[in-house]
């Protein structure tokens, strides 16, 4: 817990810089930022409520700079953190922390302090949060769970998810195991993409693309979309929001809303609540191209994948 609030209480004083305005060129590699512009044409999109989770900072594969353009592109009068926003197993291996990763943690903290209510949900790669839950750290309201309503009234429950995994609760030495796997596919895919960027192509998720067709993954999904609908359903509610499974979605199942809002490692997704009630999941890595400045492109150097 000491460590937990060293931590909470080191993210909070990172004094804060002025942000450049960095904008996702497709194709684009989520180890190079991209050029900055002073006359971007893209809207700010206004909602009355966004889910994100699974960003996983302190991760070599987290696509920070998506994430952070993203902000810049969204404003709401509410944000959700849906767990595994850092990725304190991780960081307790190997210390890795660029500055693109502190960038995320001012913004979501600026929205904080001008007015977005910010309410963090932590996950099982945060779980060092958990011991605070009821304190709000820098503006930032820390929850086990929560109830949100949406505009026609009906009501979400809004979990990371892990309480309600098996493995992660029952077996950790085995979700260890499955990390450190996952690891690895996402070194191929950080290798895959590299490529991709030399070769002009757009973004694609290696590892997402092989979750989907194995079988055991895909029966895993489907297993862990039924128990947190019971879940809800047992709790009289009209619906779910999730993170922790990498795998953003809107369903109806049994009669349940299932909202999972994705992540910022493979999919680059979010989830968003218009101002008629209407829920959404947002791509951003499907953001139409802009301008590049060549010239300033030309001083990034291509990431060398490990």
């Amino acid at each position: 817990q000491c460590h937990g609030a060293a931590t909470l209480v080191a993210l909070n004083r990172i004094p804060a810089k002025r942000e450049p305005t960095t904008h996702v060129n497709a194709p684009l590699s989520h180890s190079i930022l991209a050029a900055s512009f002073d006359d971007d044409p893209t809207p700010v999109q206004r909602y009355r409520t966004i889910w994100i989770s699974d960003v996983h900072l302190g991760t070599v594969d987290c696509k920070s700079e998506y994430l952070l353009d993203f902000l810049r592109h969204h404003e709401c009068e509410t944000l959700y953190l849906v767990g595994d926003i850092v990725d304190g197993w991780q960081l307790k291996k190997t210390w890795f922390w660029p500055q693109s990763h502190n960038d995320v943690v001012q913004k979501i903290l600026r929205k904080a302090r001008k007015g977005t209510r910010v309410i963090y949900i932590p996950g099982n790669h945060d779980e060092v949060l958990r011991p605070f839950l009821g304190i709000a750290l820098g503006g930032i309201s820390v929850q086990h769970e929560a109830i949100h309503q949406l505009v026609d009234g009906r009501r979400l429950w809004v979990t990371h998810g892990d309480l309600f995994d098996g493995v992660v609760q029952h077996a950790k030495w085995i979700a260890r195991l499955g990390d450190e796997l996952y690891i690895q596919c996402l070194k191929l895919n950080r290798w895959v993409n590299h490529a991709r960027v030399r070769l002009g192509a757009p973004y694609w998720s290696v590892s997402q693309y092989l979750k989907h067709r194995v079988k055991n993954a895909v029966g895993y999904i489907t297993d862990f979309r039924k128990v947190l609908a019971q879940e809800a359903q047992r709790r009289g509610v009209d619906g779910v929001v999730c993170g922790h499974i990498h795998k953003a979605e809107v369903e109806d199942v049994d009669g349940i809303l299932y909202c999972n809002c994705g992540d910022w490692v493979e999919s680059l997704t979010a989830l968003t609540e218009d101002h008629s009630g209407a829920l959404n999941v947002v791509h951003w890595h499907q953001r139409t191209p802009i301008k590049s400045d060549k010239r300033a492109r030309r001083k990034l150097a291509l990431p060398v994948a490990p």
